[in-house]
């Protein structure tokens, strides 16, 4: 890695922007990929009541695979009848039918020349919506910053979670590992562990929201243990062949300024435990503003600290950054979230030299639905 800008141009003609570096083909944790292009997840609670994927669902993964993109990375998904569950609508892997729903969503992915990953999700204590229970639960009986999402259906300020047993965590455990299992006999390439964002993972890691004095509580490494256990249990359970990645990031839905207290050391400490328990690829959200500088970057420490495949994300639909991420190997892939959804074919306008259509935040106004998007779409 590389601390400096590549030369380029101030104006790509269209065979430098053909031979961008992100419309390569490669290998990627196991999966052969045809670009480095990668759709970010994004919550749509678009489901049916009891967490099962839709027809709509389907075409809207469908036209990102369609559009071009290599890998497709889903919503988070709900990985338990317990305290999984964050929003209403959003949805789930816990039984056969469930499983059964996801299956025309891998399919449309396959046939367009797309590989496709789950992202299996536990919402803690940030949970909004649960049909399971009527209480939230997290590492510690602590309110969560801020207030409720209203573009995912909630409202006003979280309420403080229950502090979860040791049986609880280790249900969760169970619940992530079984959730990858339906997912591998559902047809998907793999799974991605949702440890970032605020969600529990993340809960468990932050120090202010990891209030335990027990085994999952205290040093940085300690507070790594459930990250580990659960990478460890998906990774045991699914077996060989099948990729197994996991999302990290500092900012989370509620507190988007929060960095780890300490720095690089604890991002290391953090990176190399999921690394150790079976991870296949790391993937690290909302990097974003490490672009604006030169000189290393969280992504760019992940790999060289565990040796592994990255994903990046955050502000990656602009050329010369993508450009500049992979040149100077800060990443493998590039994952682009609100871009792609005015973008679903990206790749082709980044191969071609076209102009890239500008995000409207409408489309995930009031509600982040794809119901709504299609609204705004005919209006």
């Amino acid at each position: 890695m590389t601390g400096a800008h590549p030369a380029h141009p101030a104006h790509p003609t269209r065979s430098d922007r053909a031979a961008h570096p992100a419309l390569s083909a490669c290998r990627f944790a196991g999966l052969d990929l045809r670009n480095r292009f990668a759709l970010a997840p994004m919550t749509r609670v678009s489901a049916t009541e009891d967490g099962r994927a839709t027809r709509e669902m389907a075409a809207y993964y469908a036209a990102f695979a369609e559009g071009g993109f290599g890998l497709l990375i889903t919503e988070g998904t709900y990985t338990d009848t317990a305290f999984s569950q964050g929003y209403l609508h959003q949805p789930g892997m816990t039984d056969e039918a469930q499983a059964a729903a996801w299956r025309p969503v891998v399919g449309a992915a396959h046939d367009a020349g797309a590989r496709i990953v789950l992202q299996l999700m536990h919402a803690g204590a940030v949970a909004q919506g649960n049909r399971f229970r009527d209480r939230a639960a997290g590492p510690s009986a602590v309110r969560p910053l801020g207030e409720q999402l209203a573009k995912y259906r909630g409202g006003g300020r979280w309420p403080v979670p229950m502090e979860m047993t040791r049986r609880q965590i280790a249900e969760a455990v169970d619940g992530f590992a079984a959730a990858a299992v339906r997912a591998r006999d559902a047809g998907f390439d793999g799974v991605e562990i949702h440890a970032a964002n605020g969600y529990l993972l993340d809960q468990f890691l932050t120090p202010y929201t990891n209030l335990r004095t027990d085994a999952y509580g205290g040093s940085a490494e300690e507070r790594t243990r459930l990250v580990r256990e659960v990478t460890a249990e998906v990774r045991g359970a699914t077996g060989p062949g099948f990729t197994v990645g996991v999302r990290l990031s500092q900012g989370k839905i509620n507190d988007p300024a929060w960095r780890w207290p300490g720095g690089d050391a604890e991002a290391g400490v953090i990176f190399a435990a999921a690394a150790s328990a079976g991870a296949d690829y790391l993937h690290l959200a909302g990097s974003g503003r490490d672009w604006t500088a030169d000189g290393p970057t969280l992504p760019g420490l992940a790999r060289t600290v565990t040796g592994l495949p990255v994903i990046a994300n955050g502000g990656l639909h602009r050329e010369a950054v993508a450009r500049r991420v992979l040149d100077e190997g800060h990443a493998d892939v590039l994952a682009i979230g609100t871009a792609a959804l005015s973008n679903p074919g990206l790749p082709g306008v980044v191969a071609s030299g076209g102009a890239q259509a500008p995000f409207d935040p409408q489309l995930l106004e009031p509600l982040a639905t794809l119901e709504n998007a299609r609204a705004h779409a005919h209006a």
